[in-house]
């Protein structure tokens, strides 16, 4: 098993936080799962990205919306393949998983990140047991439980891109509930 991901710390960039307005407020109260998406690129590079934004949108057939950033690594990946997982953390110990795969991959999109670093790429997986579904994308043995996914549609929605993916294969692997941003203290709305 590799060591665990260490992401170098980022400079204090100037200024306070801005002031929320009553939508942007209204919006964080709006409580998500933490799923945690794997990827892969068509030469078999794989990713794992933090998503809240995911839902079930249909019975017959089984489909779900996930939304990804339009500049994501995981949204080019998925892009090439047509498929992804999405692995739904555990409330006793996601944790450190979560905290592990929240930040990108690509060190380019973290503002305030020295010119020198802009190129890294932090392999987000490294020290998480995982194996590979037969589509080739990343399960996590500490999941609560996962499903697989083949992408039906791409839906642009300003900054971000809705996945339409049909589940294909998934199931329970522990008792016990599913990780939300609040037991976190983590936000992604506004």
């Amino acid at each position: 098993m590799e060591a665990p991901v260490t992401h170098p710390n980022l400079p204090s960039l100037p200024g306070s936080p801005k002031e929320l307005e009553g939508p942007e407020k209204a919006m964080l109260k709006l409580a998500y799962g933490v799923h945690v998406i794997g990827s892969r690129s068509a030469s078999g590079e794989l990713n794992a990205m933090l998503a809240d934004w995911l839902m079930q949108v249909s019975f017959k057939p089984r489909l779900v919306a996930l939304s990804v950033e339009n500049d994501a690594r995981t949204l080019r990946f998925i892009r090439e393949t047509n498929v992804f997982s999405v692995n739904l953390l555990h409330e006793k110990d996601g944790h450190h998983i979560a905290r592990q795969v929240v930040m990108p991959s690509e060190a380019k999109k973290v503002k305030g990140r020295p010119e020198e670093m802009q190129s890294l790429i932090v392999q987000k997986l490294a020290g998480i047991p995982y194996h590979l579904h037969e589509n080739g994308c990343p399960i996590l043995e500490e999941a609560l439980g996962w499903f697989t996914c083949e992408v039906e549609q791409f839906v642009p929605v300003g900054d971000h891109t809705l996945v339409i993916g049909r589940v294909s294969d998934g199931d329970v692997t522990r008792p016990g509930e599913m990780l939300t941003e609040r037991e976190l203290g983590w936000e992604y709305a506004g």
